[in-house]
């Protein structure tokens, strides 16, 4: 029979024997058993001094410990600390006032808006109810004074801020891009779970979600990986033909006369390189060459491996690039690891072709029909991408196979080697500079990580307008801009590297993988700060700063107010590197 209801209480007992009184005093919790009440002994507390006895029979009865007064209690406790580590790093570098120099209503609710972003990425809706209900209300509401509040007033601010997009872009080029910058440049998607939205297209899907439509956008950001720009394109979009209008918002709205643009292999194609670059005042670029090209420059004899017989790079040209610079980087980490998973790839695709080989063979009902094997066959082959690693002899009759080790040696052969392309002049940036500035595509793909999983998480999108598509991206970027300057200020206790530039500067090589400082690797190993407190990620560390609570404490007069609960050491050093007070 099910116990129902259960209260823990302090309770003596009096037994006498012979004369004398035995006194017992038990912990115990009373339930009901059906339609009988029932007691169960937790504890004895006999042994306990009397006035330790008192005090607990006092707690479980609800009074109020020895010498706290009673004309005071705690109503709510809010979760303020992370609150005010985004919301302070924002206003201290200043992205309110590029919002917007004037304080409204719309404001304050896309200050919340980003800030919630960063904090717990949520719906719209979730986010309204998270900020401002009929029974609660948060920290984030109270620092920002958002007093009534519905999903729609978001939605209403989310079109305020798309109006001043180019306003709030052009400010922070203006900051973070000089003439001649350096510019970051690189495209990622979201699929798209609805089906209203004009953006959602079916593309080129980077999430391996091919079954959804997506939308494609694409980010500038300056050469340290802080954002600056984006914007949303149609599913359908490829990489290189978003590239145009970048340079036209580069050139003309920012007003930057002399740009070299970083982009990757696919997005500054040859084909854009002529119709974007060449032969304009000013404009520069730095890409790679495809796999294809660099085969091309083997076999013409430009690449040879003696190159790198004293340096991992080298510089060579060609007359199939007249006026460009070409560095060839051999990588003999990367060589290894394209080695390794070619291998295991080739294993992989053998593993699945043998039993169509057994098929043909097997006594009973073998397969047969060069359709219906060239089917199985072709399903296999082409899904590990092995195709060009193999003979294979299809029949009516039969099917084997075998590895293609003259085609395979080929490729071995431009294993870790590949190939900066650019039009920037040596005295501008030198082999390693250019090479240097390629790699740091990478902080580009550290945003989208941010971006699309680690923290801010762009989809699920609930939108369905263009425009609010537009505007939701255009708010993930500005969180990812706080994110960025808050890593930047945390990384003594976070696992990011915090001493870069002396790592960088003990590299032996630019080709080389970029190592970690020996501080950075101390944390690694120990999983301690310089000064003996956990090391975080940025998530767990907001996470830890919110449980630094706002506490609303009201007196026996029904007078209200808020109370901070005192932030632990780590809390403490965290808020100082912000340079945020309390």
């Amino acid at each position: 029979m099910a116990k129902r209801g259960g209260a823990v209480h302090v309770a003596t007992t009096i037994r006498r024997y012979k004369g004398k009184e035995y006194r017992t005093v038990l912990l115990r919790r009373t339930y009901r058993e059906g339609d009988r009440v029932k007691h169960q002994t937790l504890g004895n507390l006999s042994h306990l001094p009397p006035d330790v006895i008192d005090t607990i029979r006092g707690r479980l009865s609800g009074e109020l410990p020895p010498g706290v007064s009673g004309a005071f209690e705690i109503l709510r406790s809010l979760p303020h600390g992370h609150v005010a580590a985004v919301l302070g790093t924002l206003r201290a570098i200043g992205l309110d006032s590029l919002i917007s120099s004037t304080a409204c209503r719309e404001l304050s609710l896309v200050l919340a808006m980003i800030v919630a972003r960063v904090i717990d990425p949520r719906s719209k809706l979730a986010t309204a109810r998270g900020l401002k209900d009929e029974t609660a209300v948060s920290s984030l509401s109270l620092e920002l004074d958002i007093q009534e509040l519905v999903e729609r007033d978001l939605y209403e601010a989310m079109d305020w801020l798309l109006e001043r997009q180019s306003r709030i872009e052009n400010k922070l080029a203006k900051i973070h891009l000089k003439d001649g910058s350096l510019i970051l440049y690189d495209v990622s998607s979201s699929f798209y779970t609805g089906t209203h939205c004009s953006l959602a297209k079916y593309g080129h899907n980077r999430d391996g979600n091919n079954g959804y439509p997506q939308i494609v956008y694409g980010l500038l950001c300056s050469a340290l990986g802080c954002p600056v720009a984006v914007e949303v394109f149609e599913g359908n979009t490829a990489d290189p033909k978003t590239l145009a209008p970048q340079i036209e918002k580069v050139r003309k709205r920012f007003g930057i006369g002399r740009v070299i643009f970083v982009g990757d292999r696919g997005m500054i194609t040859s084909k854009r390189i002529d119709e974007n670059f060449r032969g304009v005042d000013g404009l520069d670029w730095i890409t790679a060459l495809r796999a294809d090209n660099i085969k091309k420059l083997s076999e013409q004899g430009v690449i040879q491996l003696s190159l790198f017989d004293e340096r991992d790079l080298a510089e060579v040209s060609s007359p199939d690039y007249p006026g460009e610079r070409l560095i060839v980087c051999r990588n003999p980490f990367l060589a290894t690891e394209r080695s390794r998973k070619r291998e295991e790839l080739l294993q992989a695709t053998e593993k699945k072709l043998n039993p169509i080989v057994a098929a043909t063979q097997r006594p009973k009902r073998p397969l047969r029909g060069a359709a219906k094997i060239g089917i199985r066959v072709g399903r296999i082959i082409d899904h590990y991408k092995m195709a060009k690693h193999f003979l294979l002899e299809i029949s009516e009759a039969g099917f084997s196979y075998k590895r293609d080790q003259k085609k395979i040696a080929e490729e071995a052969a431009l294993d870790g080697l590949y190939v900066i392309r650019t039009s920037v002049p040596n005295d501008v940036l030198d082999s390693d500079s250019t090479v240097r500035a390629y790699k740091d595509l990478s902080k580009v793909e550290r945003a989208f990580r941010s971006l699309k999983t680690i923290d801010l998480k762009v989809r699920p999108i609930f939108h369905w307008l263009a425009d609010r598509v537009r505007a939701h991206v255009f708010l993930c970027m500005l969180a990812y801009y706080v994110e960025w300057h808050m890593r930047e200020k945390l990384s003594p206790i976070l696992f990011d590297d915090h001493n870069r530039e002396m790592a960088e500067a003990s590299r032996e090589s630019i080709v080389a993988p970029a190592p970690r400082s020996a501080e950075a690797k101390a944390k690694d190993l120990t999983k301690r700060t310089e000064d003996g407190f956990p090391v975080h990620s940025f998530r767990t560390l907001l996470t830890d700063l919110a449980t630094l609570a706002k506490n609303l404490v009201r007196t026996s007069g029904s007078h209200q107010f808020y109370v901070l609960t005192q932030p632990t050491v780590p809390q403490r050093r965290a808020l100082d590197l912000l340079g945020v007070t309390l």
